[in-house]
């Protein structure tokens, strides 16, 4: 639309390559809402709504589904909502949501698959929950055929099995949504849901919220490094807990000073370090 938009304002200054490049897209254009229109002619004469359903997964798997073909499918719904005919209405928008669908599945990243059906989601409660079940774990039902759990089964064992998963992990769908709005972002849209940037960082936000409640709190990298420190040490109440228990047999810890003199544990008299035995 913007592309359009520059290209018209600078053909009505009479900028002839601009003016071609306009004709161009109007033939391309003319062309596909042709195509777009006998697609739906085709879908249509299916005749039950369970068919048509089914004539539009095979056109998502054949490559055949659009903009020109969506944009029809919502235009029709439009126009049949102001006529009063509710039920057509409600027909197409089914039919549109499930062309929608189909299309994103022929989308490799599930995080993109994802972030797209959100967007097409203008209430925050029902994105919400979309959310929640992309990021929730969820019990892996077919054992992994491992070389390591063929040889388990033919031993009569237990295959290992797999940690539950979410559909999407947060950290990866964050990551799709900063490259959407590292490529995209500064694009506008011509509804009133605003700019793509700030629908994604919404979309963002609540993410983040919901994958709180599911996993709690992520830490920072210094939180993380401050855990990794507390995991690698033994804290002064381990080692007092050590104490107590070589004091109990009769011995000393290897850190402590009995004879309660100014020298170091572990250095003789002259300041040496001591290795080995006496």
């Amino acid at each position: 639309a913007q592309f359009v938009k520059v290209l018209t304002e600078r053909a009505s200054n009479g900028e002839v390559e601009s003016q071609a490049v306009l004709d161009a897209l109007g033939v391309e254009q003319q062309k596909r809402i042709g195509a777009a229109t006998e697609a739906l002619k085709e879908v249509l004469s299916q005749g039950e709504p369970m068919r048509m359903e089914g004539a539009i997964v095979r056109m998502a798997r054949a490559g055949k589904i659009d903009e020109p073909f969506l944009l029809l499918l919502e235009a029709n719904a439009n126009q049949a909502a102001e006529a009063g005919a509710m039920g057509p209405a409600t027909l197409m928008r089914k039919l549109k949501k499930r062309a929608e669908d189909e299309k994103d599945k022929q989308t490799t990243s599930k995080e993109v698959r994802l972030l797209r059906k959100l967007l097409r989601t203008d209430d925050s409660a029902e994105r919400e929950a979309i959310l929640e079940e992309a990021f929730t774990p969820k019990e892996v039902l077919l054992v992994a055929g491992t070389p390591q759990n063929a040889a388990k089964a033919a031993d009569g064992e237990l295959p290992d099995e797999e940690k539950p998963m979410p559909d999407v992990p947060p950290p990866d769908f964050i990551n799709a949504c900063k490259a959407v709005l590292l490529n995209f972002g500064n694009l506008s849209t011509d509804d009133d849901r605003g700019d793509l940037g700030t629908r994604i960082k919404t979309i963002a936000s609540e993410a983040e919220v919901v994958a709180t409640r599911i996993y709690g709190k992520g830490m920072s990298v210094k939180e993380q490094q401050d855990r990794a420190w507390k995991d690698s040490t033994t804290s002064i109440f381990d080692l007092e807990t050590l104490e107590i228990e070589a004091e109990r047999m009769g011995q000393a810890a290897p850190w402590t000073n009995p004879d309660n003199d100014d020298i170091l544990p572990g250095f003789d008299p002259d300041g040496r370090m001591s290795i080995g035995g006496n």
